[in-house]
């Protein structure tokens, strides 16, 4: 444990840094700042030796620890309530991303491992679901910290321009709620855009992007899976390797809907869940390699150009044939 206090003073350093900027910007989020601070930071003044114990705990063990704490905040009953009605353009849109990511990655020449980032991320919940996924495929530091870039340019997009969308299309404030929740990613944006429509928009979509989350856990299961069989032939090695912390993500989601967690340590424990976010966050963003993402070039940024628009159009096209706008 004392080899791992330089780095989490790195680490939780940066992460102050960030939670004071959001306060500030609070449509960036602390997540998002934590990385992109530790990404300059990285860059100018690289970590020094022994810090690196610390700053690798936090971008792995950290972050599994951050999901786990997160499923605390999600009962399943109001999954099962929100998702009867929003569940087809959930999929739908969920369907697109990777689709698209498959597809559109492979005609980019992105990376396997970085096109799953960028499709988990644009179809399900942004640097969330890459925390997840990215432990499942063995994604880089790098890989990691350019597809949480990546989805955080569309999301700043995304709360600019769907106010005077949703206006235009004269969307209801359910149809906007919808449409936000499932086509915008991190958290921070989705309120951003969605209560500057309209509070009752701002519920519905927090509620679905809640909803929307727990996709990630058969994502992570079917990804697993795939790997598994991938690894070998016999039947041992085709065995899906199932991360603990996903097991433990379910258990705790389990624990707030059988009402076990008492009410009034949802928002400590929600946050609790993101300050180890950003922390965890910082550590990736240290960890990253510029030199690298800028050999990767500006083909990933596309492909989350592609996804972003697809998802956001097949949203509303879902919602327009179930007359939901």
């Amino acid at each position: 444990m004392p080899s791992l206090v330089p780095g989490l003073v790195w680490t939780s350093s940066i992460a102050f840094a960030a939670w004071l900027g959001s306060l500030v910007v609070p449509v960036l989020g602390a997540a998002v700042l934590a990385i992109l601070l530790g990404v300059a930071l990285g860059a100018i003044r690289r970590p020094p030796a022994v810090a690196a114990p610390g700053i690798a705990f936090s971008a792995t063990r950290l972050l599994q620890v951050a999901i786990v704490v997160l499923g605390t905040g999600l009962s399943l009953g109001e999954v099962v309530r929100v998702g009867a009605r929003s569940l087809p353009v959930m999929l739908g849109t969920l369907a697109v991303a990777l689709a698209g990511a498959l597809l559109v990655g492979r005609l980019l020449a992105v990376s396997p491992r970085l096109r799953t980032l960028i499709g988990v991320g644009t179809g399900i919940c942004g640097a969330s679901a890459i925390a997840v996924v990215s432990g499942i495929v063995e994604a880089t530091g790098t890989e990691v910290a350019y597809a949480i870039s990546t989805i955080f340019a569309f999301n700043i997009a995304a709360v600019v321009l769907f106010g005077p969308i949703g206006r235009a299309l004269d969307l209801s404030q359910h149809g906007f709620g919808l449409w936000a929740g499932t086509a915008i990613n991190d958290t921070s944006s989705v309120v951003a855009a969605a209560y500057a429509y309209g509070h009752a928009a701002g519920s519905q979509a927090v509620v679905v992007k809640l909803t929307r989350t727990t996709l990630i856990v058969p994502i992570a299961l079917a990804l697993s899976a795939w790997r598994g069989r991938r690894a070998g032939s016999s039947p041992r090695e085709r065995r899906p390797h199932l991360p603990p912390f996903l097991i433990l993500f379910v258990a705790a989601s389990a624990l707030d809907t059988l009402g076990l967690i008492p009410s009034d340590l949802h928002r400590p424990l929600s946050d609790t869940a993101l300050a180890l976010i950003a922390v965890a966050l910082a550590g990736v963003g240290l960890s990253a390699e510029l030199t690298r993402m800028r050999h990767t070039g500006v083909r990933p940024l596309l492909l989350g150009a592609v996804l972003w628009v697809g998802v956001a159009t097949t949203s509303l096209l879902l919602q327009a044939l179930g007359h939901q706008l």
